[in-house]
């Protein structure tokens, strides 16, 4: 199976759907749907046998919540207001024992029970003058990708690839960095679902001996002021289970757990967990 993801829409008499093929993670995600939910799953799982994936996602609308569940998936997630002020809950289903095991899961529970005693009245930290918050644009794009390459060695999405990055520049998602001495050294995204007026902040990351200046809060509050100067209040974030780091600014930012997913996606160096983060932009 060729490794680039896409997206296809599937149109038939009775449903329609949206799926993310995502042959690199051995999954596929079904990201919008209408019609014969019964119907339209077979289809799914029909894609799921054809593509060799080894799990399916599918965002489903809180009145579909029993439907799904019936059929034997697992809610995992859900983002508070996703479908324009109506919460998705994320249905799992995996298709190989091994997909289904994790020996991570007790200690990622206490991570998260440590990090909601965590303070969350820190004191707003402003880096050195040296450091300079930049928008990015299609000139950053080989910066960007030279960055997530020293970060992580594996990454779910080909941001390693600069012309992945000008992509998803065109498509509207929308970066935010920070310079230090002419270098990109911190950086984060906002990937905008337009319809739907909700966005995930994602793509985050540091250099280790620059992460002492919260440069990472800073570029997410940037992010939300942007987005919801665009009238989009629904943000979420996908972060890995096992950083302790990443999770805690998140909380301190006053995004709240929404759920797990389990063996997700290839990150880092392997298949991970991923915690799901929610805020709601127009509270704040």
């Amino acid at each position: 199976m060729n490794q680039t993801a896409s997206t296809i829409y599937l149109e038939e008499e009775s449903y329609y759907l949206e799926v993310y093929l995502d042959p690199f993670n051995k999954r596929i995600r079904v990201d919008d749907y209408r019609g014969n939910t019964h119907l339209l799953l077979d289809k799914a799982e029909e894609l799921v046998h054809h593509h060799h994936a080894e799990k399916l996602i599918i965002k489903v609308r809180s009145e579909d919540f029993i439907a799904f569940f019936e059929k034997g998936l697992q809610p995992e997630a859900v983002v508070d207001r996703y479908f324009l002020g109506s919460d998705a809950y994320f249905f799992s289903k995996f298709y190989t024992p091994d997909r289904k095991q994790n020996e991570q899961w007790i200690t990622e529970d206490g991570l998260i029970q440590s990090i909601y005693h965590l303070d969350t009245s820190v004191e707003k930290m402003y880096p050195p003058k040296e450091y300079e918050l930049k928008k990015a644009d299609e000139s950053c794009a080989a910066q960007l990708s030279a960055l997530y390459k020293q970060v992580f060695e594996i990454y779910p999405t080909p941001l390693h690839d600069p012309e992945y990055v000008k992509k998803t520049m065109q498509e509207g998602t929308i970066y935010y960095v920070f310079f230090h001495q002419g270098k990109i050294v911190s950086a984060a995204s906002a990937e905008i679902n337009t319809f739907y007026k909700n966005a995930e902040l994602t793509d985050c990351a540091t250099l280790t001996e620059h992460r002492k200046y919260g440069l990472m809060k800073i570029i997410l509050h940037e992010l939300e002021r942007e987005l919801k100067q665009n009238g989009i209040f629904c943000a979420y974030s996908i972060a890995r289970s096992l950083s302790f780091g990443m999770n805690a600014v998140l909380f301190q930012l006053e995004y709240s757990y929404r759920g797990r997913f389990m063996n997700n996606c290839y990150i880092y160096d392997k298949l991970e967990n991923m915690n799901m983060w929610v805020k709601n932009l127009a509270t704040c």
